[in-house]
């Protein structure tokens, strides 16, 4: 019977292990957790630091340490960002700015932001502000630097703050960029898988060809990328140039109402800054694209305008009647010069696109020049 009684209690003392030891492993996890969630604001309070010495500023309105147990988040109120390495040097300032990372998965950053940002000069009115229904970002990272990266706006906007010219700068149902390093390319200098998708997006200010919705769809490899800390457009392209960096497309779709054009090629900078290559660009709607490019003013320029303006002096109101009619002969042109083909099922004109030092040409045909990126 003395037997059986101690074998009985020691039945139900291990009835209570399991109890105890999840109550052990919960105080560990709690103890660890406050531990780590002490360290944060040391931890961003440092990074913070080396970021002020390159030129590079970040603070916080308010700052607050939550998501216990499993999380752990930073919640920062009028968060700001000043480059004063750039010029003009860039202010940034937003409403809300959310970060947390789940304690088992530390390499994944999550982060959410609340509108209006405000981008201007420090101390100065903001010159444009961006507003957003929803705005996240996010970063994967190993002992190597970032893997992974990915931004997603959704109804997105950037308008001029002064009211000057037009107010609409940019515009998108939907805005999607997505980074991924290549697998085996060297941490120091790492070529990236990039991925744009844009949903009736419209950049009215930039050009009157964009001022109507389009999607688009591109897929590419961005090498000789570098370092990826921030710092003035102007060096990082220029860096980006000394390293031999370039722009292969492997996909490109955009869509504007009727007009379809689908490309690929490879895109580089010359060493004053000049965009340099080539894309092979298939259209569907090609006389469109010309008449919103401006036709009249693509046909008033080299050898083409010479030979209107001969016909005029021949017979006057010869060359405008030739102008009037320039499109359809250089849609017809072009198909010559290029391929008459189908994209998805409708008439198309395969053409190249031609970038030359800033030039840019279509077909044998110059439509335009972007400036120099440095």
């Amino acid at each position: 019977m003395r037997v059986s009684a101690s074998v009985s209690r020691r039945r139900r003392w291990l009835v209570f292990v399991p109890f105890f030891l999840v109550v052990l492993l919960g105080a560990l996890w709690t103890g660890g957790w406050f531990t780590i969630a002490a360290r944060v604001p040391g931890e961003i309070d440092a990074w913070r630091s080396r970021e002020a010495a390159a030129g590079r500023r970040y603070g916080c309105g308010t700052q607050s340490i939550g998501g216990f147990p499993f999380r752990m988040e930073v919640r920062c109120s009028d968060p700001s960002a000043q480059f004063s390495d750039m010029a003009p040097p860039l202010a940034l300032k937003a409403a809300d700015a959310f970060v947390t990372w789940q304690i088992y998965q530390p390499a994944l950053l999550i982060g959410e932001f609340t509108g209006p940002l405000a981008l201007g000069e420090p101390d100065k009115p903001a010159s444009f502000l961006a507003h957003w229904g929803l705005a996240r970002a996010s970063l994967r990272a190993s002992l190597d630097g970032p893997e992974r990266v990915s931004i997603v706006c959704e109804r997105a906007s950037l308008d001029r703050a002064d009211g000057a010219g037009n107010a609409s700068v940019f515009r998108a149902e939907r805005l999607e960029v997505h980074g991924r390093r290549v697998e085996g390319s060297p941490p120091d200098n790492p070529a990236v898988d990039l991925v744009l998708r844009l949903v009736s997006a419209a950049a009215p200010a930039l050009h009157p060809i964009l001022a109507e919705p389009l999607d688009a769809d591109v897929t590419g490899v961005l090498s000789g990328l570098g370092d990826v800390a921030p710092k003035p457009w102007p060096l990082l392209f220029k860096q980006w140039q000394a390293r031999g960096g370039s722009l292969q497309i492997s996909k490109a779709r955009v869509q504007q109402g009727d007009v379809i054009a689908v490309g690929e090629g490879t895109l580089s900078l010359t060493p004053r800054g000049g965009l340099n290559g080539q894309m092979q660009v298939t259209i569907v709607e090609l006389a469109k694209v010309l008449q919103a490019l401006g036709i009249n003013q693509i046909v008033s320029q080299g050898d083409i305008g010479s030979a209107l303006d001969a016909l005029d002096r021949m017979l006057p109101g010869l060359g405008t009647i030739a102008r009037q009619n320039a499109g359809a002969g250089i849609v017809a042109g072009l198909g010559a010069v290029g391929k008459n083909t189908t994209l998805e099922g409708k008439p198309a004109v395969t053409v190249p696109l031609r970038f030359d030092d800033g030039d840019v040409s279509l077909g044998p045909f110059r439509i335009g020049r972007v400036l120099p990126l440095f």
